[in-house]
């Protein structure tokens, strides 16, 4: 009997070392935990439907927001226009370009778990020849990129402006970003023999409804009207899954989503390459001015709510880069005075998220009971709150209102999930504060 016990014994340690060795394994462990993480957020979401969660803004009713609206597209409608010239110039016509292109030299690269924005990043670095240093061992590039751009890993989300922080850190490289991109702009850049990184709205079916997501272009073609992608997601999940082919159509709705913004990269001595390629909008407030005319338009000529409420907040994000933050509030309270419209089904609940606009916005409008109140939305509706934006912009409005502690605890909150970011470091400093 003792000897049987003993048998047990030791085969059930040997599955639990072998189960154990098994797991270690970098890429059964990620999808493990990957799995882990789905059904814990499964869970989380039936008890917390997110689409459910709305935030309203405090300083006016839909009436008033609709009045304001219209006297600012009066005002500023296209607030890109100059006074007309006596003598008027010729206006440029776009160069004709090829029916279709295809770059090809990108390294292509599944992404890790909530990893699209290092993955597709590393991809469009690839086509230039990057590598990290030859010292260092990874799995991926994107192991290498991930760490400098989400320290901590459960970040949702990883801005553009940190990605071209990074690329202006490698040697012989410099990136560009830009609002109001188009399809013209895309296959030109394509054409000068520079990839297109888009962010973009994405519903896949690992995830609960509308999300953000990072696509590298690399060709298109007009007579199948696709552009040619290097979609690390697809990539992650499904055989032959290069170059992948989207519609024209399906570009521009998805892209509408983040007010049509692009990363270029590009080695230093081709600047003037680039800059010479995207026109009107090499100058970056131009590009501001061209992204806010097109969201007026859209807001008049798309008929779904969901499609207004994205070109409504586009206007509020291009007044907001152009420092005209009553305006830009307006646009926003617009937004969010249609959101409840949305089929619950199709609410981009994830929004801020990505795009943390609205808080500039309001902020510098005075308004700060709304960015509280709209923080408390945002992480309110995450299985782990842990976006450090929300958590810094509501710190500072709470030091507006001269609520210190609250400020502390928040601003302390965002370096818990985003070590040494940059702005909360530097509030606690300004306060004397030990992070």
């Amino acid at each position: 009997m003792r000897k049987n016990r003993l048998t047990v014994f030791f085969g059930v340690l040997a599955l639990l070392i072998v189960a154990g060795t098994i797991l270690s394994l970098p890429p059964v462990w990620l999808r493990v935990t990957y799995y882990a993480q789905q059904i814990y957020a499964d869970i989380f979401y039936k008890l917390n439907p997110p689409e459910q969660s709305v935030f309203t803004p405090g300083q006016s009713t839909p009436d008033d927001v609709a009045t304001a609206v219209q006297g600012t597209l009066n005002a500023l409608n296209p607030i890109s226009s100059p006074t007309p010239d006596p003598s008027p110039q010729p206006t440029s016509t776009p160069i004709p370009l090829p029916s279709s292109v295809l770059l090809t030299g990108v390294k292509q690269e599944p992404q890790r778990w909530n990893n699209c924005g290092p993955a597709t990043l590393s991809m469009h670095l690839s086509y230039w020849g990057w590598t990290y240093p030859a010292d260092l061992k990874f799995e991926l590039p994107q192991d290498y990129v991930a760490p400098f751009l989400k320290p901590n890993d459960r970040d949702k989300n990883v801005m553009p402006y940190e990605m071209q922080t990074f690329v202006e850190e490698q040697p012989n490289l410099g990136a560009l970003v830009r609002m109001g991109g188009d399809l013209y702009t895309i296959k030109a850049l394509l054409n000068a023999g520079f990839p297109v990184m888009i962010e973009k709205g994405f519903e896949g079916n690992d995830f609960d409804g509308w999300m953000g997501h990072y696509n590298l272009v690399v060709g298109y073609d007009d007579a199948k009207q696709v552009i040619f992608t290097q979609d690390s997601y697809l990539l992650a999940r499904e055989k032959n899954a290069a170059n992948f082919e989207v519609t024209y159509e399906a570009l521009q709705a998805n892209w509408r989503a983040f007010n049509y913004i692009f990363l270029v990269v590009y080695p230093t001595d081709k600047l003037n390459d680039v800059l010479n390629t995207l026109g009107p909008l090499a100058d970056e407030t131009n590009a501001f001015r061209i992204a806010y005319d097109r969201a007026v338009l859209e807001t008049s000529s798309l008929p779904e709510p969901r499609e207004q409420y994205f070109a409504w907040y586009n206007a509020g994000t291009s007044l907001y880069k152009l420092r005209d933050y009553t305006n830009a509030s307006v646009a926003y309270d617009m937004a969010f005075n249609i959101y409840p419209n949305i089929t619950k089904k199709e609410r981009p609940w994830r929004m801020l998220w990505y795009q943390t606009g609205p808080y500039f916005a309001y902020y510098f409008s005075a308004r700060y009971p709304d960015v509280i109140n709209l923080a408390d939305t945002t992480l309110s509706a995450m299985v782990e709150p842990i976006l450090e934006e929300s958590y810094h912009w509501r710190a500072l409005a709470e030091l507006a209102l001269g609520d210190q502690d609250a400020a502390i605890k928040d601003l302390r909150a965002a370096l818990k999930y985003h070590d040494n970011f940059a702005p909360s470091l530097e509030q606690l400093q300004l306060l004397g504060v030990t992070p």
